[in-house]
């Protein structure tokens, strides 16, 4: 899933138009923000495997800190705390916790059961990413309905249409490009 939690970001911002979209995206993308520092310092792992779905080549093995359900929710009451910092308002921090906690129920739908439940294990995964045809609708699917929602509350400028067509563009790359090179320090 990738488009599809900014789509979370995006229909936020109408649960919560005070916090920004920075926040919103911030919230949604930070166990995968956090992720790429953990495979650098071989504290997690990823392997390229093509065919492993028909989606991405991704062989996520070992993930534990930043994608188990129990590593979200550190990190989504990680995050609600600094946030104490900016927002005073309660149900608004709980809206923050909840967009960290939303990565893991989305990439539950679309992993195979290689998503743990908590370090080590149950692995869950419906394998949604099994289909490319049925990824590419529901993710394109939430992506326009999460764009309607914050057009729909806020006015966009033009910087706004440039980030969603970079984020499409990102998106339609990942889906279509040739898969990463293989890099021994990713596992």
């Amino acid at each position: 899933m990738f488009v599809g939690h900014f789509a979370v970001g995006l229909a936020a911002k109408r649960l919560a138009p005070a916090v920004s979209l920075g926040t919103w995206f911030l919230a949604v993308q930070l166990v995968d923000l956090v992720w790429p520092f953990l495979l650098l310092a071989g504290v997690e792992h990823v392997g390229i495997a093509p065919g492993i779905t028909a989606f991405t080549p991704l062989d996520f093995y070992d993930y534990p800190i930043t994608h188990s359900l129990v590593g979200g929710a550190v990190w989504a009451i990680l995050l609600a705390l600094f946030s104490r910092s900016f927002y005073k308002d309660p149900r608004i921090l709980a809206l923050i916790a909840a967009g960290v906690l939303s990565h893991w129920v989305l990439d539950f739908i679309v992993h195979r059961p290689d998503l743990p439940v908590l370090p080590g294990g149950p692995y869950v995964g419906l394998g949604l990413w099994n289909s490319v045809a049925t990824t590419l609708a529901l993710e394109l699917a939430m992506f326009g309905a999460g764009i309607y929602l914050y057009t729909s509350t806020v006015r966009p400028r033009l910087s706004f249409w440039l980030l969603i067509a970079a984020l499409l563009l990102a998106y339609l790359g990942a889906a279509f490009g040739p898969p990463p090179p293989t890099c021994a320090r990713w596992r």
